[in-house]
């Protein structure tokens, strides 16, 4: 038959409720007519709500854990090779006496070299060198003064200088000079060719006193020939033909006529009623059978001549006048 009570810390329990044994004397209700559940939560709010005893365990009374009982140590598994067993303090000091500093194969054998040949060069002891003395530094102003003398000394001659690197010759810039000298003494005579006949009649017309202009216009095939003459307010200058005799000239004088005057004075005495009169630019030219005459601004006009000039190549001369 089992235990019906326990005592704990002297405190009697029921076995079979938990309860105190002074509230275990109460009739506790038929086991067949309450379910388990009902029963174990009943046992537990009873447990819960009442206050309760220290239920820790008196370490004097329990027992130690014997070997038996202890947890078996992890024993090595039979795969792990790899790692060495650990060593102890006697092998650790063995180890280490025994690590001898390594040398190089190259430096191995200039040792045995140098081993097995004797030094002809060793001297005795007592002949040893003396260790050189120290020399004092040399003062700044001093080396400085010995590095110009060594570039000085480096450095090549003057004369030698100036033989290596002589200077550019004088006779090309000579030449240069003469050559653009006379390229200019060319350009300048073929302008002056070009503008001599206008040069000339202005000459010619300072000489005589009056306005006279060499015309920008010439008929094609003729050309100025000889010097432009002038004479006391009259200046003439005469073209011929380049292929042939013909040729005219062209006479500007002082005058007081205007268009009427000279057609009265100078047309009708001289070609009749044969004359052809034409205006251009203000111009009035009177022409007849390659000759001409005409009056601006107090210049009287003449072309007089064997040439056979069309009215057109007349009034290209008159108007550019």
């Amino acid at each position: 038959m089992s235990q019906k009570t326990v005592t704990i810390n002297g405190t009697t329990y029921d076995a079979r409720t938990g309860l105190p044994v002074s509230e275990a004397t109460k009739p506790a209700p038929a086991a067949a007519s309450v379910k388990p559940a009902a029963r174990k939560a009943h046992h537990s709010h009873d447990v819960h709500t009442r206050a309760q005893k220290s239920h820790t365990l008196n370490r004097r009374v329990v027992k130690k854990a014997t070997a038996s009982s202890a947890k078996p140590a992890a024993t090595k598994s039979p795969m792990i090779t790899r790692f060495a067993p650990h060593p102890t303090n006697a092998q650790k000091k063995r180890v280490v006496s025994d690590i001898a500093p390594t040398v190089h194969p190259i430096a191995q054998k200039a040792h045995k070299k140098m081993a097995a040949k004797p030094s002809t060069h060793a001297t005795p002891t007592h002949h040893a060198a003396k260790p050189a003395a120290k020399t004092a530094p040399k003062p700044a102003a001093v080396i400085k003064n010995e590095a110009i003398s060594e570039a000085l000394a480096k450095a090549p001659s003057h004369h030698a200088k100036a033989k290596q690197h002589k200077g550019p010759s004088k006779t090309p810039r000579i030449l240069s000079v003469a050559t653009a000298s006379l390229a200019l003494l060319l350009l300048g005579g073929y302008f002056t060719y070009l503008n001599m006949p206008n040069l000339s009649v202005r000459v010619a017309a300072a000489q005589a006193g009056i306005d006279a202009s060499y015309p920008s216009y010439r008929p094609d095939g003729y050309s100025l020939r000889g010097p432009v003459a002038y004479n006391q307010g009259e200046v003439s200058m005469k073209f011929a033909a380049n292929a042939g005799p013909q040729n005219f000239t062209i006479t500007q004088s002082k005058s007081s006529f205007d268009s009427s005057a000279v057609e009265e004075n100078y047309v009708k005495p001289k070609w009749g009623e044969n004359s052809m009169k034409q205006i251009e630019r203000g111009i009035t030219i009177y022409a007849h059978d390659g000759n001409a005459v005409w009056v601006n601004d107090g210049i009287l006009y003449e072309i007089q001549g064997d040439a056979p000039l069309s009215s057109s190549q007349i009034r290209g001369i008159a108007t550019s006048l």
